[in-house]
C-alpha cells in the first residue's frame, strides 16, 4: 500500500514505531539477563544481593552460574514459543557474555582497590588517579558494547513475532511513566 497504512491499518510512522519499541524491549529484556553482572561489574550494592557480597553471580561457580542463567532464560522466553535450540542457543550467548563480564568485573574491582590505594598514599598522585579513571571508563564502554552484543545476537535467534511477543510481555510487566 502506498497510502501509509500497513496491512492490518496502522499507519507506516506506527509500524515503526512498534517495531523501535519492540527491539528496545528485546535489548531491556536482555539486559535484564545480564543485570546481574552489570551491577557487579560497576560494584554497587543494591537490592536482592547485587554487589557487595558477591551479588547473584559474583563469586559463583560456572557450574552454578550456567543452571542460573538456563532457568533465566526459560523464565524469559517462556510465553513466546520459543524452540528448546533457540533456548540453548540464547543461554550460549548470555554465558560467554557473563564470562566476559566476569573478567572486566575483576578489572573494575582491581582498578577501585588501585584507587584506594592512590587515595591513600600521602601524596596524592593526581596523574595516576586521572589515568585510573580512563581506564574504568573504557572498562565501562567495553561492558556496555559486550551486552548490546549479546543482546542483538541474542534477537537475532528469535523470529519478529516472538520478538514481538517478548516486547509485550515486557510492556505489560514495565512500570509507566
Amino acid at each position: 500500500m502506498n497510502d501509509g497504512s500497513a496491512p492490518d491499518g496502522r499507519s507506516t510512522s506506527q509500524v515503526g514505531r512498534g517495531r523501535r519499541w519492540a527491539l528496545a524491549g528485546l535489548m531491556a529484556g536482555a539486559t535484564a539477563a545480564m543485570g546481574a553482572f552489570a551491577a557487579n561489574a560497576h560494584g554497587t550494592g543494591g537490592p536482592m544481593g547485587f554487589g557487595a557480597h558477591g551479588g547473584w553471580y559474583g563469586d559463583m561457580d560456572p557450574a552454578a552460574m550456567g543452571k542460573r542463567i538456563d532457568a533465566m532464560v526459560a523464565f524469559r522466553l517462556a510465553d513466546i514459543d520459543a524452540t528448546p535450540e533457540q533456548r540453548e542457543r540464547i543461554a550460549a550467548i548470555v554465558k560467554a557474555a557473563a564470562a566476559d563480564m566476569r573478567t572486566i568485573r575483576e578489572q573494575m574491582r582491581n582498578a577501585r582497590r588501585q584507587s584506594m590505594e592512590l587515595l591513600a598514599a600521602p601524596t596524592i598522585d593526581r596523574a595516576a588517579l586521572e589515568k585510573l579513571r580512563v581506564d574504568q571508563i573504557q572498562l565501562g564502554d567495553s561492558a556496555s558494547r559486550r551486552m548490546l552484543q549479546a543482546m542483538m545476537d541474542s534477537a537475532e535467534v528469535l523470529n519478529p513475532e516472538q520478538r514481538a511477543k517478548l516486547i509485550e510481555r515486557w510492556q505489560r510487566h514495565a512500570p509507566r511513566n
